[in-house]
């Protein structure tokens, strides 16, 4: 895990600041799984979901810790794709690489739709249709300029985000604690007696299985890396303030909603509006629908950046077609760009020809793709670390606790996936998941088959170098 500069930092440069890279860290894990989705965890377990955000939380922080001291030590666009590849091989390394790029593209879709879909409950006169492509092309506009435009739109859009949640956790707490006129506080009844863990065990583990993916997007942080001014500090900071914050957050948001509002209650399909309604809060369903659409187009814009960036990497590593590795007078891979957003205006187009069809299929597919990043992550930290230590190389940051919090981390990982196996709604995705990884590392090992036969030409330092493009 040598400290070093690599070709994709060279090619791409170092317009992120440290504080886009911090604000984006923080608002990837803030998304519309936190602001929508939060009620399925809370009708499995009743408010002893709150032990499954800790367990899914505690792992999010060990991923982090470990991302953030390979990417200290190695700032690469590909990141843990590229880890994986010098600890376990290239194969590996491209099999992640590419199933992180078809989750994202999917994903860029179901976003757009997701967006336009709750902003024409509030405006029924505009088409989804229209909205959905308005939003793909504003935002790929956004990823084409600059990546320091990248960066400043994801900054506000994830102050918005963290603004809207310590605005509901202030209404909250004020609930809880009395101190709004006119309304009584429910107080603290849902966490008393069996009202508290309404399935037991088996409610809690369910929970476990579903909030996880709550904090997918976390892992972005360490492909922006490449393209941080002073990577190493910048993703120090980073990891530092952005791990007791998402706690926080989450916690805290967790906690209220579970206090003011009851398992069995309608308000749990929109949980945010539910407490604000609780609280006599007028307008509280529209502000949290704007609120969850800003939400859906940071994550988009952030996943088209991390699409591209990913499979720009793999291009240059030789994974991927050459001509996506070609960058811009702006350094930008417009090339990757483009061809990650087809994608997604592809499946788009798709979904509205034939709904219902498509894109939950697609879904179902990718939808466990982020345990196994995570996955990757951590076996990539535990022997690119042991490498290090083994050789004596300072590193700029250091997970603590090692090797011991990264077999934390993969025994939870491990339980998640069992959780997932033993039910019958999250069997097929894993299973589907797990067929496509299986079919990408087939791939990936005849196209080195094939390259290993026909060897290309490579620069002087051993490197394939990006292709211009102005």
């Amino acid at each position: 895990m040598e400290h070093q500069t690599t070709t994709s930092a060279r090619a791409l440069g170092a317009a992120l600041k440290p504080r886009q890279l911090t604000m984006m860290g923080l608002g990837s894990a803030i998304g519309a799984g936190l602001f929508i989705g939060s009620g399925a965890g809370i009708r499995a377990a009743g408010p002893a979901v709150l032990i499954s955000y800790l367990v899914a939380g505690t792992l999010i922080i060990l991923v982090m810790w470990a991302l953030g001291e390979m990417a200290a030590a190695n700032p690469d666009s590909g990141a843990f794709s590229v880890y994986t590849a010098k600890a376990y091989g290239p194969v590996a390394g491209a099999t992640v690489g590419w199933l992180w790029w078809i989750q994202l593209v999917v994903v860029i879709a179901a976003e757009a739709l997701g967006a336009a879909g709750l902003l024409a409950t509030i405006f029924p006169a505009l088409p989804v249709w229209l909205m959905a492509f308005v939003f793909i092309v504003v935002l790929t506009a956004v990823n084409l300029t600059s990546v320091k435009n990248f960066g400043e739109f994801e900054f506000w859009f994830a102050l918005l985000k963290v603004a809207a949640i310590v605005g509901f956790l202030l209404v909250g707490f004020a609930l809880l604690f009395g101190w709004l006129p006119g309304v009584q506080s429910p107080g603290m009844a849902n966490f008393m007696g069996e009202g508290f863990a309404v399935n037991g065990f088996s409610g809690i583990a369910t929970a476990l299985f579903v909030v996880a993916f709550a904090f997918g997007g976390t892992e972005i942080v360490s492909v922006a890396a490449a393209e941080t001014a002073e990577p190493a500090r910048s993703v120090k900071k980073a990891v530092r303030t952005v791990l007791w914050r998402i706690l926080v957050f989450y916690i805290g948001a967790i906690f209220v909603i579970a206090a003011v509002v009851p398992v069995g209650s309608a308000g749990l399909k929109s949980p945010f509006a539910a407490v604000l309604d609780a609280a006599g809060m007028p307008g509280a369903a529209t502000a949290i629908t704007l609120v969850a659409v800003a939400a859906l187009l940071s994550a988009l814009n952030a996943n088209l950046y991390g699409a591209s960036r990913m499979a720009f990497s793999l291009a240059e590593r030789g994974e991927a077609p050459r001509w996506l590795a070609s960058v811009s007078k702006a350094r930008v891979p417009v090339a990757a760009v483009l061809a990650s957003v087809a994608f997604g205006i592809v499946t788009v187009v798709l979904e509205l020809a034939f709904p219902e069809m498509v894109l939950g299929v697609l879904l179902n597919i990718v939808g466990s793709t982020c345990l196994l990043v995570w996955t990757s992550a951590l076996l990539a930290q535990l022997a690119l670390r042991l490498r290090a230590d083994r050789e004596g190389t300072t590193l700029p940051l250091r997970m603590p606790g090692f090797p011991w919090l990264t077999a934390v981390g993969l025994v939870i990982l491990a339980a998640i996936f069992t959780v997932g196996f033993i039910g019958e709604e999250s069997r097929p995705q894993l299973l589907s998941t797990f067929a496509l990884v299986a079919v990408l590392a087939v791939g990936c090992w005849m196209n080195h088959r094939k390259r290993d036969a026909h060897p290309s030409v490579e620069s002087s330092d051993g490197e394939k170098q990006p292709v211009r493009v102005d």
